[in-house]
């Protein structure tokens, strides 16, 4: 097990938006987070990365407890995060985002290279400011930006939201392809049949609760997760 979360809750200010929340992520797996907006998704990606602290509760790296510790330590620990729109420096060329995401270590040229190989366009790219960017464009840096810290767990929040299909289907294939080479990942999107079709297991967040979790190929055919999420 290479992320495991404890009865953790979290609030702003009085009011409690994460629950009790307790979930797991093997190593190597891509584990989904589904739930409608507001349910605590995103509070639940930035407790873990150090951004918020819950009140109650313990969060292990490994075995690791990590739930008081800083963002930059967190992301020297292995846990990268790319957030919900993107958040690039849109002043910024695509390789000073680049280099910033690396900023907890010593970068090295052929990492650089490995990630032109993911994203390919980056690369042509490469001197073009961050703002001038496609939308995919944009998710993509977002996305090569939280790897180049070389994480063993990378949290995506929404990574298509915003994208047309096309892009969306290639976002979700470098997800993929991502995980293949080694990094295990933990999943929040609003678009449930595809993160279930490239997940192994999924929780549903309800209001700051786990309500339900199983493997997806289950999920998929549950009743209820079908009308409320797929469109069944």
């Amino acid at each position: 097990m290479i992320l495991e979360l404890q009865d953790v809750s979290t609030f702003y200010g009085r009011i409690e938006v994460l629950k009790k929340v307790s979930l797991y992520l093997e190593e190597g797996e891509i584990v989904t987070i589904i739930g409608a907006n507001g349910a605590g998704k995103t509070t639940l990606l930035k407790t873990i990365s150090g951004i918020l602290h819950p009140k109650t509760g313990r969060i292990f790296l490994q075995k690791e407890g990590i739930e008081r510790y800083s963002p930059d330590r967190i992301v020297k620990l292995g846990i990268s995060h790319c957030p919900e729109g993107r958040r690039i420096f849109h002043t910024l060329s695509v390789l000073e985002n680049l280099r910033l995401g690396a900023f907890t270590r010593k970068l090295i040229k052929d990492e650089l290279e490995e990630i032109f190989h993911l994203f390919p366009i980056l690369k042509e790219r490469m001197k073009q400011k961050g703002g001038t960017l496609s939308g995919g464009e944009q998710q993509m840096l977002a996305i090569a930006r939280a790897l180049m810290s070389k994480p063993k767990v990378l949290l995506l929040d929404e990574p298509s939201l915003g994208l047309a299909p096309k892009m969306v289907e290639k976002i979700f294939e470098t997800i993929q392809q991502i995980n293949k080479e080694g990094v295990s990942i933990l999943l929040v999107e609003q678009n449930a049949n595809l993160a279930l079709q490239i997940a192994k297991k999924g929780y549903v967040l309800e209001t700051g609760k786990v309500v339900l979790c199983d493997n997806c190929s289950n999920l998929i055919k549950n009743e209820e997760v079908k009308s409320a999420y797929l469109g069944g």
